[in-house]
């Protein structure tokens, strides 16, 4: 149990019945960038398959898995920093000592992102026939990915702090840029001048979201003490944090392996690029999705806080509803015009299967159960149910991919027999959701379960 961790008081207010279950501002913020986020996947397809040749691409491909590998050191910690950080805000105090550790874990992951990078430079131009730029656009590439992780728990730690309106205006802008930059290099701006402008980009949201978090009370203005507080981070939460990693890794691992299996079983060019732009669409869709779950997470805690039930499963559904509208529209596009689309964006690079769009509706309809369901078992603290669930589909997946092989599975049913586990892990994280929080909160009143962990309150005396 995680000691560092404190129940609200009892004053906390209760939510207002007139109160919204969203905010509608950050609706329509979030909207656009989840927009901006899905379009972004499209055009990065789309530009990388007519600035670079076959073999390019599928090296900047699986570039690209790698930087979101790194992910893996992710272990579920932005969680666990809203936890320490979101109870204080709502009890309208600060806590010091979070906001260090908050500043060491933001500190540690931007850390990776450049290291990650250097290493990747010095492999590369190491090879033979390499050229310095060559090997610095593929550094500069994976800094590009990587930084992400960095900067997705920064917008952890601006919703935990009611700053999600502010941050998600920088994530505008940021997606914006991007977008354009890309763009650009198809009417001549060199591909290395994009991955610049994206790098220099970064460092200029970074050092403008960590003043207004400082500001807020949730980052610390100082990094010295960055090794110590990392490590008083660990100590104090290893026991949400290794639960919430094996959530964390699980679903990494999910979501990356066919980047390393596909190219082993089915070799470069077409297959990975195939299995790309599936992932590319499904993930932009996730994308979505989470941006919708975002919406909802300040409502759900506040109602978990005030342990109104009734407003925490209304404020869920809403998110179910609003995820199912985008899904409905994609879908229908990949029924009734998934050729053309995958022709449009691949144009000669490769040739998608129709096989892959009855596959796609699967993937998005069950991230739809996926995603609502781990956004609210993650920011209500069953973690040990993520990390149950997980593990189960991670052994699904290995046991699917070690058929795949020795069936010598095409890329097609590869992807089949993978959307087929998914959605089932996704059903039965559902069921994870509807019995862990809700039904704990409706059953057991005196349970308090927001601060990532159940913690037994001391029922009043008769």
């Amino acid at each position: 149990m995680n000691a560092n961790i404190e129940p609200l008081p009892e004053a906390v207010p209760a939510v207002k019945p007139s109160d919204p279950l969203i905010s509608i501002p950050y609706l329509i913020l979030r909207a656009s960038t989840a927009g901006c986020s899905f379009v972004t996947g499209f055009v990065q397809t789309y530009v990388f398959a007519r600035v670079l040749d076959p073999q390019r691409f599928s090296i900047f491909i699986i570039i690209g898995a790698i930087g979101y590998t790194l992910w893996v050191t992710d272990l579920g910690l932005a969680k666990i920093l809203f936890v320490n950080l979101r109870a204080p805000h709502l009890a309208g105090r600060r806590d010091e000592q979070a906001a260090r550790q908050a500043t060491a874990v933001i500190a540690f992951y931007a850390g990776i992102a450049v290291l990650a990078s250097l290493v990747c430079f010095t492999i590369a131009v190491a090879r033979a026939g390499a050229t310095l730029q060559g090997a610095a656009d593929l550094a500069l590439f994976l800094l590009f990915i990587t930084l992400n992780l960095a900067w997705f728990s920064l917008r952890t730690i601006s919703i935990s702090v009611d700053l999600f309106v502010f941050f998600e205006k920088l994530e505008l802008v940021r997606r914006a840029v991007n977008i354009g930059a890309m763009l650009a290099t198809l009417i001549g701006l060199p591909f290395t001048a994009f991955l610049l402008v994206s790098n220099i980009l970064w460092a200029m949201l970074f050092v403008t979201v960590a003043a207004k978090l400082v500001a807020r009370g949730a980052l610390a203005p100082e990094l010295r003490s960055v090794p110590q507080e990392l490590a008083s981070f660990f100590r104090m939460n290893w026991s949400s944090i290794a639960r919430s990693s094996a959530g964390a890794l699980s679903g990494l691992f999910i979501a990356t392996f066919p980047y390393y299996f596909v190219p082993v079983a089915y070799g470069l060019g077409a297959a990975p690029i195939i299995l790309e732009v599936t992932f590319r669409i499904y993930r932009g869709s996730c994308v979505i999705f989470a941006a919708i779950c975002d919406l909802a997470i300040p409502g759900q805690t506040r109602a978990l806080a005030a342990r109104d039930v009734g407003r925490l499963v209304r404020t869920t559904l809403l998110a179910i509803g609003l995820c199912c509208i985008p899904a409905a529209v994609a879908c229908a596009i990949l029924m009734f015009a998934g050729g053309q689309l995958f022709t449009f964006l691949l144009h000669s690079a490769a040739t998608v299967p129709a096989g892959i769009a009855p596959i796609l509706v699967v993937l998005i309809l069950a991230s739809i159960l996926q995603i609502v369901s781990e956004a609210l078992l993650q920011y209500s603290g069953f973690f040990r149910s993520l990390a149950f669930n997980g593990v189960g589909v991670v052994i699904a997946m290995i046991s699917i991919t070690i058929i795949s092989a020795f069936a010598k599975l095409d890329i097609v049913e590869f992807l089949g027999t993978y959307a087929a586990v998914y959605a089932v892990g996704a059903l039965c994280l559902a069921v994870a959701a509807i019995w862990g929080p809700v039904h704990a909160a409706k059953a057991h009143p005196e349970l308090y379960i927001f601060g990532g962990l159940l913690k037994l309150r001391q029922a009043p005396s008769a």
